[in-house]
């Protein structure tokens, strides 16, 4: 031990003393580390961040029903545009149907401008809801209080505001009991959601709730629903995805050999689709930026090689004294290898900053998770035991006698 640590104190040592010469031999191990944890960290906050909007969106224990499902190709597109409408008599079929359901909720979305006073908001998104939606954990009222049963079966204009919808129409007024315009109609504010933040610079709070019936006067009846679905318990969601899909092709009449003519989308498969879309890209993009290790390993194979010759009397006159070549070994790849996590280290501090000022400056999130950079600090131990073995083993292998002759 106390040899390893002589040969650490020598590595570092070497290192101070011939700063320029070192920090170019470190420099492909702190270009690979760094690029290395950026990558990561962004990859790791995209993923966490889309993970947050699809279960905030969908739930993570409900299911959506609708008109097209997942289109994944232009050919499910085309069929998909044949589908029927989803109607309120296919919501309530679907929660007779099943013991396993807890909850059916349909619901419509439409864009829409919104107005208090002067100021105006274009675009935001509408979502007209039924009964049941306050069982569903998508929907929120941080201030105020949700939407009543009873104004849903009598389409009361009341409206629950998404936080920036509040924010920006109201300002520092308390937005509780005002009365905005919907398309020129007037709506009573009752709450306000809770914030939920933006994803990729696209705000998750630009939206307005009001009763399903209120929503059909807005943009008529004819509207494609979405049905939203709870199973009693998470567990059942399998189950109550099958009950679900019965109970729609049963109210459809669709028979045994016919496709479904809608679909159903969960948290899991959207997230599914995205891992498959998504994987390949970035393992390219941390394989080629993997690449740049290689050549940092390179680089310090030449330099401990260059080292090795510089000391050659010193490794001869130590094996004349008495030194094994596995202690001439272990010197050499000591310092091979705190050579490279010197480097390794350095990379990570850079990594991790420059993720955060790139998730600071842009819209891009990033998360350092510990594992990445205890995998960035292994990567360079093992790059400097590889490239730092064949330069030992030379040293090894000299013979102390011409060692000794050397000038």
């Amino acid at each position: 031990m106390a040899q390893i640590l002589e040969s650490i104190r020598l590595a570092l040592s070497s290192i101070w003393a011939n700063k320029l010469r070192s920090l170019l031999t470190l420099l492909g191990n702190i270009v690979a580390v760094s690029s290395i944890i950026t990558v990561v960290s962004l990859i790791q906050g995209m993923n966490a961040t889309v993970s947050d909007a699809v279960v905030s969106d969908l739930g993570a224990d409900a299911f959506t029903i609708d008109r097209m499902g997942m289109i994944r190709n232009e050919d499910e597109a085309e069929r998909a545009r044949n589908n029927p409408r989803i109607t309120i008599e296919e919501a309530e079929a679907i929660e007779r149907f099943s013991p396993y359901i807890q909850s059916v909720m349909a619901q419509a979305n439409m864009g829409a401008p919104i107005a208090y006073g002067t100021t105006e908001i274009e675009s935001v998104r509408i979502q007209g809801v039924a009964g049941d939606y306050a069982d569903f954990s998508t929907f929120d009222a941080e201030r105020g209080r949700m939407i009543s049963p009873t104004e849903i079966d009598r389409h009361r204009p009341v409206v629950i505001l998404g936080w920036e919808v509040a924010d920006r129409l109201f300002g520092d007024l308390d937005p509780l009991e005002k009365v905005i315009r919907i398309r020129g109609v007037h709506f009573r504010v009752i709450g306000v959601s809770e914030k939920k933040g933006a994803i990729f610079g696209n705000s998750l709070d630009q939206f307005a709730v009001i009763p399903l019936g209120a929503f059909r006067k807005l943009f008529g009846a004819r509207q494609s629903l979405q049905v939203l679905v709870k199973p009693r318990d998470p567990t059942f969601v399998a189950v109550a995805k099958d009950d679900a899909r019965v109970a729609l092709r049963v109210a459809r009449r669709l028979e045994p050999a016919e496709p479904d003519n809608f679909g159903i989308v969960s948290s899991d498969s959207v997230l599914d689709i995205y891992n498959q879309a998504t994987a390949g890209i970035f393992a390219v993009l941390v394989g080629v930026v993997a690449l740049s290790l290689v050549v940092g390993g390179i680089v310090i194979m030449n330099i401990m090689l260059m080292v090795v010759s510089e000391r050659t009397r010193e490794i001869g006159l130590r094996k004349a004294l008495g030194a094994k070549r596995r202690d001439i070994m272990s010197q050499v790849l000591t310092e091979s290898i705190t050579l490279s996590l010197t480097g390794g280290v350095v990379g990570v501090a850079i990594g991790a900053m420059a993720a955060a000022g790139i998730a600071m400056a842009t819209p891009l999130p990033a998360t350092v998770q510990p594992w990445s950079v205890m995998i960035g600090v292994f990567i360079t131990g093992i790059v400097g035991l590889f490239f730092g073995w064949y330069p030992a083993r030379r040293a090894a292998m000299l013979d102390p006698i011409e060692a000794l002759r050397r000038e």
